[in-house]
């Protein structure tokens, strides 16, 4: 409906109504007809130009006047509508350039924070893992001086090639000690520890705990583990950034880090008796340490090779080693004198190695599938094991002194009588033979035998019969080792992470 002036009689483009007549007008004719009369001119009541009030209406577009009366003012108008439309296209292609770079720009950025975003999120996962490691070492005395290389105290130990010799008190200490163990063990005779786990809550065991904070971040794998026999809460495990870690199980606490070596620890051993630690590692080294204070006390150099085996004699006194370098060596680590060293005459780097029992004698583990067995006294080969079809990995010899396990580089756990000198028993763990075994371990009364590799295995000896597989870590298991009375089991794995497992 279109509004019209009551004054003009045309569409008003500015339209007002007054409130004493309702009648519409023209605001500009209106406003000069109050100031001329001061009133309305409809109803001729008094009218102020304030008390008018406008009224809202789509802006009137007023037709163009007729211009293209002729064919050439067509075609100009034309052209004209036609430049319009390239100058419009031209700059809406210079917007759409600008908003692609800007976009594009916006893109990067984005790409860019994500990329920071992701480093400062395992940065900070690093510093977490860190953090967690420091709060337990809250105890460890922080002024404890950096680990003294102690070599010299020994006198010999920087000079493997000489070495002392098998005097005749070393091989009488060797023999009491051998006597006393063999007496212990036919008083014993075939009981087992009252206290001892039963094959049933084996069967039960679960995970109770897992601890991942004990080696660095940056270079992830536990490599090596063991176990205080005194102490069984106290653990002992050697990683691949350099570093052996000594961890309570009880307050889950880390009691001390014992850094020194150059390369990554490969083998660990817990003193039985004592706060002593020793570690060997690549780097051709083994070290001594004193807990209480992480330092090393007496620092070995028996080889020209990586070490690649450690076994601490009964006596608590010396320590068996083996080399990539072809030799074993005997070492006492109290004065850190070399005793004798002898290379294998198959001329093949040794890959592991173990005392029996008593102490006599000792098994190694060669990279080309055999394993010897050894006199310590006579320092000779007594007897060769053959059968694997791979480089030796782990051999644990049973408390009973009768049975020895060996595992390779082919998937099976092979067992050894040593009084006829036969294998009588195999355990296949794949047919496919991808299954990696890195760790063997019987408990202190050689009831059960654990295996760690691409899983964690419990057998129940004699009888030969799994009772438990774990399957938690996430890569490869490295070590295995039973508690007091096998009342808890820990392993180690690449994943950096130590697992405890009971009831």
């Amino acid at each position: 409906m279109a509004l019209y002036c009551a004054i003009s009689s045309e569409v008003p483009e500015h339209p007002v109504v007054s409130p004493s007549s309702g009648a519409i007008f023209e605001k500009r004719i209106i406003e000069k007809y109050i100031i001329e009369n001061g009133v309305d001119p409809i109803s001729g009541k008094d009218l102020k130009a304030e008390e008018l009030i406008e009224i809202k209406t789509p802006p009137i577009v007023k037709p163009k006047p007729p211009s293209a009366t002729s064919i050439p003012a067509t075609l100009k108008s034309l052209q004209d509508e036609w430049d319009a439309v390239m100058l419009h296209s031209f700059t809406q292609r210079q917007q759409l350039q600008t908003a692609r770079q800007e976009l594009s720009h916006a893109l990067y950025q984005h790409d860019a924070a994500c990329r920071v975003i992701a480093r400062l999120n395992k940065e900070v996962s690093a510093a977490r893992e860190a953090l967690a490691t420091l709060k337990p070492q809250a105890g460890i005395t922080s002024n404890v001086p950096q680990p003294a290389v102690a070599a010299e105290a020994g006198g010999m130990a920087n000079q493997p090639t000489e070495q002392a010799g098998m005097s005749p008190e070393v091989i009488q200490k060797l023999q009491d000690k051998a006597t006393v163990l063999t007496q212990e063990r036919k008083k014993r005779g075939r009981t087992v520890p009252e206290e001892l786990t039963s094959q049933e809550n084996i069967r039960m065991f679960k995970t109770l705990s897992s601890h991942p904070g004990l080696h660095s971040a940056s270079v992830p794998g536990i490599l090596a583990l063991d176990i205080h026999a005194a102490d069984t809460s106290k653990i002992l495990t050697g990683g691949n950034d350099r570093n052996a870690t000594v961890f309570n199980k009880d307050t889950e606490q880390v009691v001390a880090i014992l850094k020194g070596h150059t390369k990554k620890v490969t083998r660990v051993i817990y003193h039985p008796d004592e706060d002593l630690v020793i570690t060997a590692s690549p780097d051709a080294t083994i070290r001594v340490w004193n807990v209480p204070t992480s330092q090393t006390t007496l620092l070995l150099r028996s080889h020209e090779g990586p070490v690649t085996g450690l076994s601490l004699h009964p006596t608590g006194d010396y320590i068996l080693s083996c080399s990539e370098d072809q030799y074993w060596g005997f070492s006492d680590i109290r004065n850190g004198r070399l005793l004798t060293k002898v290379k294998d005459s198959a001329n093949v780097p040794l890959t592991t190695a173990m005392f029996h029992p008593d102490g006599l004698i000792f098994g190694t583990g060669t990279s080309d599938a055999q394993v010897k067995i050894w006199d310590l006294k006579e320092q000779r080969n007594v007897a060769n094991f053959t059968g694997h079809s791979g480089a030796i990995t782990a051999i644990s010899f049973s408390e009973n002194g009768y049975y020895l396990a060996t595992a390779a580089d082919d998937s099976c756990v092979k067992l050894w009588d040593l009084r006829k000198l036969k294998n009588f028993k195999t355990l296949q763990l794949t047919e496919e033979g991808s299954y990696q075994i890195r760790d063997l371990c019987f408990d202190q009364s050689g009831t059960y035998l654990a295996v760690a590799g691409s899983d964690v295995r419990i057998y129940l000896c004699k009888q030969w019969q799994e009772l438990k597989v774990f399957n938690d870590h996430t890569a490869t298991a490295t070590g295995v080792r039973f508690g007091k009375h096998a009342q808890y089991i820990a392993s180690t794995s690449m994943d950096r992470t130590l697992k405890l497992y009971g009831l």
